[in-house]
């Protein structure tokens, strides 16, 4: 891997490509989709401002924790482009997704803590198992696991009927009626 000298400013795409450690391709749609920018030179040549390696990483971490793109380009819309982000503007960057990303956790740790549970009978439901929803009830919301969803999560807490016309609340285990199957 290449280290950038201090003094080195600008940056092609080659480069920023290599220090990054994300494919030209990659950058090239970044850049198409207004998450980066760069200025052409008298040859048509793209140059990228050295802070641009601080943008790409961003981007790269908040993929991988399931940030969809639209609201990395809304991120990287609140900082400033006439100059180097600082330490402030990123903080204040990351404290407007720490409620999303607490919950993003959250959701997560029910998913670790009760994917054996329910994994057998395939309805990643986590809070509630497919043996609760009958006729599938939860499609009429709409596809995938409903009930693991975190916009979901007030929906997983309701009671479900019972087999005899009662109530059942959620054991805690998983599963609400019999084992997980």
């Amino acid at each position: 891997m290449t280290r950038l000298e201090h003094r080195v400013h600008e940056l092609t795409v080659g480069q920023l490509a290599e220090r990054s450690g994300v494919a030209v391709s990659a950058l090239h749609f970044y850049e198409s989709k207004g998450l980066i920018s760069s200025r052409r030179t008298a040859g048509n040549q793209r140059r990228f401002s050295r802070d641009t390696l601080r943008r790409v990483s961003f981007i790269r971490v908040s993929q991988r924790v399931g940030i969809p793109l639209s609201q990395i380009k809304e991120a990287l819309e609140t900082l400033p482009e006439e100059r180097t982000p600082t330490v402030d503007d990123w903080a204040r960057l990351s404290e407007t997704w720490r409620k999303e990303l607490d919950e993003r956790i959250a959701q997560l740790l029910n998913l670790r803590d009760s994917l054996t549970e329910c994994i057998g009978c395939g309805c990643l439901s986590i809070n509630k198992c497919a043996l609760a929803n009958p006729y599938d009830q939860l499609g009429d919301e709409g596809p995938g696991p409903r009930r693991l969803l975190v916009r979901h999560a007030a929906a997983a807490d309701r009671p479900q009927p019972g087999g005899d016309g009662t109530e059942e609340r959620h054991r805690g285990d998983g599963c609400d009626v019999g084992p997980c199957a």
